[in-house]
């Protein structure tokens, strides 16, 4: 593995960092230019972050996953977007209610909100609200942790207890070291393992290219070889995806977010796809889906199976691939709307999910300035 923070290692870095900085050529002498001019500051600062930003494979006992991309190299991408006299802040996230669809596979949330309160001899008045019950970190727009999921030797079949002691998770790890007992937290792989994400991000728009400017539907999945015909129609081929990059994807589904059936079904990522992403070094993907992995309609309920392509006993392969085997983190009901309009396909994101201890996820508020 690179050192995570090695310093700028050429003069293209250095030009890169000058031409970010001050917009500006370089300076000029009687003998000519005393540095090579920066032509093209972008693909300047793209080429000089590659040096600085690490790549797998990750170190043994490793618990972050391509998360280990993030740093100066990833900084110095985001700042050229932020730096834009235009840049626009955009907000991914939906927001968060009793009101909002909820995950079937968890507790929905329940707040209370209290009554206007006082301090006694004070004039001050004061709101609050607790949440009564839910998981926070596993509805609206969230963020799951590596220990999220794990996989067994051999499918369960449902009949009497599940073998959770077999459970394997990222990175080797047993149950007994990441959850040795069913009501203790994630002892690895927890909430608090994901550092801040703050990179560039790319966003490929599967609404336009592969469903005609309609929502994609349930069940459909967008392949490596999609990926690659939207880098190349959005004119991102020269650029690519480079390791430590988010990658959002719009698919349209985000337009059933007030629908019953937003949580029953829905198009998501292909395996060859998460595939692919997870080598080149992608620390997180996000759709405006309800889990990442796409569903056909009637699968939750049981009447009907996963997508062609999906490996035997993993119908949410793309949970399995990317938590427990590349380590790309997951963003769930993501909202890339506005995103998409404006054709925003370059941008800076910053992502923080909470320092939960111990959780499997966390509700999240990404922005993209770009």
């Amino acid at each position: 593995m690179k050192p995570l923070y090695p310093a700028l290692r050429s003069a293209s870095a250095c030009m890169a960092l000058l031409a970010l900085a001050c917009g500006c050529a370089p300076p000029q002498s009687e003998d000519g230019p005393q540095y090579v001019a920066v032509l093209d500051p972008q693909a300047e600062i793209w080429a000089a972050s590659a040096e600085i930003t690490p790549v797998g494979p990750w170190p043994q006992g490793d618990q972050r996953g391509n998360a280990n991309t993030q740093g100066p190299g990833t900084w110095m991408r985001c700042a050229f977007h932020m730096s834009k006299p235009d840049a626009k802040v955009y907000e991914l996230s939906h927001e968060r209610s009793m009101a909002m669809p909820q995950s079937p596979f968890s507790p929905p949330l329940e707040y209370v909100y209290r009554p206007t309160a006082g301090i006694p001899y004070t004039a001050h008045a004061f709101n609050g609200e607790h949440l009564a019950g839910g998981e926070p970190g596993a509805q609206g727009t969230q963020m799951d942790a590596l220990g999220h999921f794990a996989w067994l030797p051999e499918p369960w079949l449902g009949e009497g207890d599940l073998p959770a002691d077999s459970a394997t998770y990222y990175g080797g790890y047993t149950q007994a070291e990441v959850k040795p007992t069913p009501d203790s937290p994630l002892l690895k792989l927890g909430m608090e393992q994901a550092p801040p994400l703050v990179t560039s991000a790319l966003l490929l728009d599967a609404r336009a290219h592969m469903g005609g400017g309609e929502p994609l539907p349930p069940g459909q999945t967008i392949t490596a070889a999609d990926i690659d015909a939207m880098l190349a129609a959005q004119g991102l081929v020269g650029r690519g995806i480079l390791p430590g990059d988010v990658l959002y994807i719009y698919t349209g589904w985000s337009d059933h977010w007030n629908e019953p059936s937003y949580y029953a079904m829905g198009p998501g990522l292909g395996y060859d796809a998460a595939r692919m992403l997870g080598e080149r070094g992608v620390a997180l993907v996000a759709l405006d889906n309800p889990f990442t992995d796409p569903a056909n309609d009637g699968q939750l309920a049981g009447q009907a199976g996963p997508p062609e392509g999906t490996p035997e006993g993993l119908p949410f392969v793309i949970h399995h691939h990317n938590l427990t085997q590349s380590g790309v983190h997951n963003i769930q009901n993501a909202n890339l709307a506005e995103l998409a309009a404006d054709q925003v396909w370059e941008s800076c994101t910053i992502i923080l999910p909470l320092r939960s201890v111990g959780a499997s996820g966390s509700p999240v508020r990404p922005i993209a300035i770009g």
